[in-house]
């Protein structure tokens, strides 16, 4: 009989394909089989009773700060609670950290600083910005995910935006490389002009804000961003995209043949901009939570297949950086990595009938598919990276401020209730996480895309 090192028994399965009752074997950090009852025995075994299975999360877009700034968040405290929330797998912007990811020497900083703290699998962004094409090539030597940029104020001292020529000689640079560039689509020209004068007429409320980041600033610069990629034969990937008529863009562009994507964010299917106002500067982003309407559309466009991927975009700060009566002046970053697959299964599949295998797709398989991961991340097959959350659909939990495993216990979703509580969370086998706990240090390891052809 075989002897394997776990087998997860009587559980159910969800791929982006199928829901199947069967027990996993894993031997080493990978998946052995997948069988309805597995013969053989397990050094450890775990029974699933109950509990459904998912592959583990891919946050493709979070803000871990560090190294430099992590007194804003740390590896270790991020990677914990990514563990608690089910992701096993994340990609950290370049920005935020201090030197920022814009050479190969703030690459190797970065990447000793995750490789000693992360408890999870991790990929490195690089950053674009105008100055540093001749750094470009040595990134992707190192094996960056792709280039981010952006087309508005980062709110970051040392990582400028790109003005339109310096993005678009940079995507050409990432074509050569064959690598993919992704870009925070809002128009500078208009955010930075609404800005400056809602200020100088001394209006500095939650609303005020809201209107000088107008869901036109975001059409335009996806526009333009899918312009300059059709141009340049550059793969693009639009972060964050809070519209439905944004997805659209990218969805018309992709069908004629321009190689585009785009995610959106839990925060934008879970509040809306009446939130802003009922929570204050922890639910302050950019761009900013938009209308119920907006919000809908979002929804319909994953229900159909058109928006194929969520992110967190994860980006803490220190609470005095939260706080503020001119709202312009608040830092813009919501913490919710923790609550990303919660968000999933709760305003998702328990409030709108959502498919569970539509959830292993958008949070796990496209991801992995869309940026070129090698083919043991993002499912559950045999012979690919145990990487495994573990599922109770049937309890609930009201999330509080002591459950938050961040540096700083600040979320805009502290109170909400959740549908289905993340039991256990497993990384290439290991156990990172269980009931309540993590349990494991440092064991995260850098993943590497491949090259757009």
């Amino acid at each position: 009989m075989p002897l394997y090192d776990l087998i997860i028994r009587n559980g159910t399965v969800v791929t982006s394909e199928a829901i199947l009752e069967a027990d996993i074997a894993i031997a080493g950090e990978s998946i052995a089989a997948i069988e309805h009852e597995i013969e053989g025995t397990g050094s450890e075994e775990i029974d699933a009773s109950g509990l459904h299975i998912f592959p583990g999360v891919i946050d493709a877009h979070l803000h871990f700060n560090e190294p430099g700034r992590a007194d804003w968040e740390g590896f270790a405290t991020g990677t914990s609670a990514l563990a608690a929330g089910g992701t096993t797998l994340y990609f950290d912007m370049p920005l935020n950290a201090h030197p920022p990811t814009v050479d190969a020497a703030a690459f190797d900083l970065k990447l000793a600083a995750a490789t000693a703290s992360s408890i999870v699998d991790f990929g490195l962004w690089g950053g674009l910005v105008p100055g540093n094409i001749d750094q470009m090539a040595e990134l992707a030597e190192r094996g960056v995910v792709g280039f981010k940029a952006f087309m508005s104020n980062s709110g970051i001292d040392d990582f400028d935006a790109v003005d339109d020529l310096a993005l678009y000689d940079g995507m050409a640079r990432a074509a050569e490389l064959g690598s993919l560039v992704a870009v925070h689509a809002e128009s500078d020209t208009l955010t930075s002009l609404l800005a400056r004068r809602a200020i100088a007429e001394g209006k500095t409320g939650v609303r005020d804000y809201l209107q000088s980041r107008p869901v036109v600033a975001e059409l335009e610069a996806i526009e333009r961003a899918i312009l300059f990629a059709a141009e340049t034969g550059c793969a693009l990937h639009i972060v964050h995209v809070s519209t439905g008529r944004g997805v659209a863009l990218v969805a018309e562009a992709y069908a004629h043949g321009i190689n585009v994507s785009c995610e959106t964010c839990a925060h934008y299917l879970a509040l809306t901009e009446d939130d802003v106002e009922r929570l204050g500067a922890v639910a302050k982003c950019a761009p900013p939570l938009r209308a119920q309407h907006e919000q809908d559309a979002l929804w319909l466009q994953i229900h159909d297949g058109t928006l194929q991927m969520v992110t967190s975009d994860h980006s803490p700060a220190p609470a005095s950086m939260k706080t503020g009566d001119d709202f312009f002046k608040i830092w813009g970053g919501i913490s919710g990595c923790q609550s990303l697959l919660s968000v999933l299964l709760t305003d998702g599949h328990a409030q709108r009938k959502l498919a569970l295998t539509t959830i292993a797709r958008i949070m796990s398989d496209y991801a992995a598919h869309r940026f070129k991961l090698p083919p043991t991340k993002g499912r559950i097959a045999p012979d690919a990276d145990a990487d495994l959350v573990l599922v109770d659909l049937s309890e609930s939990y009201t999330l509080q401020a002591n459950d938050l495993l961040y540096r700083h216990k600040q979320s805009p979703y502290t109170g909400k209730t959740f549908q289905g509580k993340i039991v256990q969370t497993l990384l290439r086998g290991r156990t990172v996480y269980a009931n309540g706990n993590v349990v494991t240090m440092s064991n995260g390891k850098l993943v590497r895309p491949g090259r757009e052809a």
